[in-house]
């Protein structure tokens, strides 16, 4: 059975290697065969989390043919103060939709 096992350490930036295992093969074992563990040992964490094809997994879970493992990073920033952030320093008129404005329409419309 082949899977994918990717890793993206920093921003625009992955690290995925393919492996042809055994059936039955979990998520843990997967893990350990890539090789990701001793490369990228602040992924060696108990609140690890994982992800097969988008979708959060324990570490149990058993894997099927061509199914990709993610691994996930912390969040460093909470999303919804990122966006408002980047609404702030964009400024409310060019922005979502501020920005397409009919000639002598209200602000907002």
């Amino acid at each position: 059975m082949q899977v994918t096992v990717i890793y993206a350490p920093g921003p625009r930036q992955t690290d995925e290697v393919v492996l042809t295992l055994a059936e039955p093969c979990s998520v843990l074992q997967a893990l350990q065969q890539s090789g990701l563990l001793q490369k990228y040992p602040e992924i060696d964490h108990p609140h690890l989390l994982i992800g097969v094809w988008g979708r959060k997994v324990n570490l149990q879970q058993l894997l099927r043919e061509q199914d990709r493992v993610e691994v996930y990073r912390p969040l460093r920033v909470d999303p919804k103060v990122a966006r408002r952030e980047r609404f702030v320093k964009q400024g409310a008129g060019a922005a979502g939709l501020f920005v397409k404005k009919r000639p002598g329409a209200k602000a907002g419309y």
